[in-house]
């Protein structure tokens, strides 16, 4: 006989493994503190290039070249943040792609359509509410690609700022999503934005890459031997005419994410964790400190809702991400027959479809490469991009506010310990061990309130025979 099949659905956004659990609750503090200090950044740029005084000194400043022309890299300074500092985030971003694929959601393709078809829904309905917005009015198609991408730094600053409990189920969905995003970003940038190819510079790139690949294989070690590697991997993928954030997903995606016997922590997890402070609290934040800075206006913002390509932008933002992503995750539980977990409404996810609408740091970037050379529009789609984010940031506080005390029960149960083992109870309901330690710790607690209310009790019984036995006495003195 065989076994009946199971009738019991998959659910949709349910509780993680608790080694799951606990990498994203890592990776989200570094991005938190990063999004906060991005956050900073930004604003610092918005004052910097807005107070009359400050201008010239920002012009001046992110303008500034140096770097070696001989190598093709005598670059301004806002050139080097987003050509080279960028690097270093795609280089984490390739971490976390390769550890998604072989130890994260991503390795289980039931468990991996959830996301990939989200996100990819998430930049499809906006690039195409980008391309409606700009036929109806005759714009320029050339910015498809700018309300595609989520910044996951910026998103979980909102999240820190607004203060809510979110679920850890919600908040992994959130950043693997943003993961998915990341890859199909940088395919855009190497397809779409690359103009010109130097076949030697990128054949150099590449035997670099191979080089990279086998010191990596032999099992060398030593940061003097690849940091040197990797920056001339760098350099010539610059020079191929391939954006250079490329070279640092490929370095990202050859380090090894799986553990060996013997392993605390794969190479990958390890160089994760050396390099994932200075991506989110140097180099991103640099980046939005030379890139943010456009002039802010009464009339820049009016003209902000009257241009189709600032326009498209900003609805793609809001808009498309929103019903994008809400609508592919509604469509992948519908098609594979799964369900919400119980914990969550539909509501929750178009809340976290809203927060994935803040397109900041990538959509700044591609908003350069798209519009490259036309200044007057890369600093008017600029300020759409950081309208549409103010508007998706603030739609989204609002929604997740709305639900947030269910969220801090959900947070409360997540988190209680109530046998003081370091491991949620959630996780210990099927231990036995866990059992006997409530057993212990409870019996402890009865044996502790018997004697305080036997102590309780005679201190009352006390207090009861001394008025009788004063008023024995009549003639006694007061």
């Amino acid at each position: 006989m065989t076994a009946p099949r199971s009738t019991t659905p998959r659910k949709v956004l349910g509780r993680l493994s608790l080694p799951e659990r606990t990498y994203v609750a890592d990776a989200l503090r570094t991005e938190t503190v990063g999004g906060v200090l991005l956050l900073a950044a930004a604003v610092t740029a918005l004052l910097w290039a807005n107070i009359p005084a400050l201008h010239d000194s920002y012009e001046s400043v992110s303008h500034f070249h140096l770097g070696p022309s001989a190598l093709g890299l005598h670059l301004s300074i806002a050139h080097w943040a987003a050509d080279g500092l960028l690097a270093v985030f795609f280089f984490v971003a390739g971490i976390e792609l390769k550890r998604e694929f072989v130890a994260g959601d991503l390795r289980d393709p039931k468990a991996a359509a959830l996301p990939v078809v989200a996100a990819l829904c998430g930049m499809a309905v906006p690039a195409l509410v980008y391309v409606v917005t700009n036929v109806a009015d005759g714009g320029s198609l050339v910015g498809w690609a700018v309300p595609t991408a989520t910044d996951i730094a910026f998103a979980l600053a909102v999240l820190a700022v607004i203060g809510t409990s979110l679920p850890s189920a919600l908040r992994a969905f959130l950043l693997t999503l943003a993961v998915v995003d990341d890859l199909f970003a940088i395919l855009i940038i190497a397809v779409f934005f690359t103009a010109e190819l130097n076949f030697a510079a990128l054949g150099g790139a590449v035997a670099g890459l191979v080089v990279l690949w086998l010191l990596l294989r032999k099992g060398v070690r030593g940061w003097y031997v690849y940091v040197p590697l990797a920056l001339v991997v760098w350099g010539l993928m610059y020079n191929s005419g391939v954006h250079a954030t490329v070279a640092g997903v490929a370095m990202g995606l050859m380090l090894r994410c799986h553990r060996n016997e013997g392993e605390d922590r794969s190479p990958g997890e390890h160089i994760e964790h050396l390099v994932r402070p200075l991506s989110a609290g140097l180099a991103v934040p640099l980046f939005a400190l030379f890139s943010a800075g456009v002039a802010i206006s009464g009339g820049a913002l009016v003209d902000v809702f009257t241009q189709p390509e600032t326009l498209g932008v900003v609805l793609g933002l809001v808009v498309g991400k929103a019903l994008g992503i809400f609508g592919g995750t509604w469509l992948t539980a519908r098609f594979t027959r799964a369900s919400l977990s119980d914990d969550l409404a539909w509501a929750d996810v178009f809340a976290v479809a809203s927060l994935a609408g803040i397109g900041f740091t990538v959509s700044l970037l591609i908003g350069e490469l798209a519009f490259e050379g036309d200044q007057t529009m890369t600093a008017e789609v600029k300020a759409a991009v950081l309208l549409g984010s103010l508007i998706a940031a603030t739609l989204a506080t609002v929604l997740l506010k709305i639900r947030n005390a269910k969220y801090r029960r959900l947070w409360e149960e997540e988190e209680r310990d109530e046998d003081l083992s370091g491991v949620p109870d959630i996780y210990e309901e099927d231990d036995p061990a866990y059992h006997l330690r409530l057993a212990t710790l409870y019996e402890r607690k009865a044996a502790e309130h018997r004697r305080i209310a036997q102590e309780k009790a005679a201190a009352r019984h006390g207090l009861a025979e001394v008025p009788g036995g004063a008023g024995e006495d009549h003639h006694r003195p007061a």
